[in-house]
């Protein structure tokens, strides 16, 4: 009799495959296109989405079989969520499984671009001595920094700047001032965000309202020389533009960026060629850690379902109360 089938959208952990197999066997699907999707998914029991895999309604629906979708992160825009509750479909998530790792990646961030790391170390190479009278690097001791959400990892980030003897600015329409207290952290509108902080961390979730959220309004209000991070999401964002322009006239002395919306993005963009423009690939918040974290937490709650228990991270409850 031919085993069950558990698609995804991309390479999963070893952790995760372990613990699916028991199950069906993991097919990892050539593309995550919605055509491709729907093409391999209408005999199988699950579909994993990773990165920029998509389950919208039609995929959901042409999975004629499904029992639970996971999803490998903490965002889930790119499911159709009323369309998997609709078919009593659960869909499994992974709250604050990389969150440390996100956070770290923020405080490299941050670090590296305040201590100029990458034009030092070019010095260096370069045989240029000299160049440590030229300029002297900025500090995150004694900084003003911004948080814009202030959940689990804005909140471990917090944590980990105490040490820097830091004034911590805290936005987040969700968290309460006695939440954001604990942290030692004040919460603050967007606007007086921007126009205190000298460094600026992104961490909040993208939603439809959420998007843009950042603009070229707000960037307006800045100090000269602040360090902007964006670990999020890159539709929070306006555009590269606004980010380019605050670069060109000064208002920003440094961005660091993981995320781009769309990903991945053109890097013939002017912003891609600054050298206090430092990037990586969506790739910071999954280390060797973090990943066992996501994958084995995702697919623990898969295999819960499987069996008929109560996953621990569930985006739509109301499909377990009606079945």
């Amino acid at each position: 009799m031919p085993r069950e089938k558990i698609i995804a959208t991309g390479p999963l952990a070893d952790i995760a495959t372990d613990i699916l197999e028991e199950f069906g066997d993991v097919i990892i699907a050539p593309d995550y296109s919605e055509n491709t999707l729907i093409d391999v998914i209408e005999d199988a029991m699950a579909l994993v989405v990773r990165g920029e895999g998509i389950a919208n309604a039609r995929v959901i629906e042409a999975g004629k079989k499904l029992r639970v979708i996971g999803r490998s992160g903490v965002g889930y825009n790119n499911i159709d969520i009323d369309a998997a509750t609709a078919r009593k479909i659960p869909v499994v998530f992974t709250p604050g499984a990389g969150a440390r790792a996100v956070a770290e990646g923020a405080m490299a961030m941050m670090l590296a671009l305040s201590k100029d790391l990458i034009y030092w170390d070019k010095q260096l190479k370069a045989g240029n001595w000299e160049s440590r009278f030229e300029t002297r690097t900025r500090d995150l001791d004694g900084a003003t920094i911004g948080i814009i959400g202030f959940g689990r990892i804005g909140q471990m980030l917090a944590t980990m700047l105490q040490p820097f003897q830091c004034s911590l600015l805290a936005h987040d329409p969700y968290v309460s001032s006695e939440i954001a207290q604990q942290f030692d952290a004040r919460l603050v509108s967007l606007e007086e965000l921007f126009q205190l902080s000298d460094f600026i961390s992104v961490h909040a979730v993208a939603t439809d309202e959420s998007k843009g959220l950042i603009n070229r309004e707000l960037l307006g209000q800045l100090r000269q020389g602040c360090f902007f991070v964006n670990m999020a999401r890159g539709e929070l964002v306006e555009s590269l533009d606004i980010l380019e322009e605050a670069m060109a006239d000064g208002r920003l002395a440094g961005v660091g960026l993981d995320v781009f919306a769309p990903e991945p993005p053109d890097v013939s963009h002017p912003i891609f060629k600054r050298p206090n423009c430092l990037t990586s690939p969506h790739a910071l918040g999954v280390s060797f850690r973090a990943t066992e974290n996501i994958f084995g937490s995702m697919a623990r709650d898969m295999a819960a379902i499987f069996r008929g228990e109560q996953p621990q991270f569930l985006v739509n409850p109301e499909v377990i109360s009606q079945t």
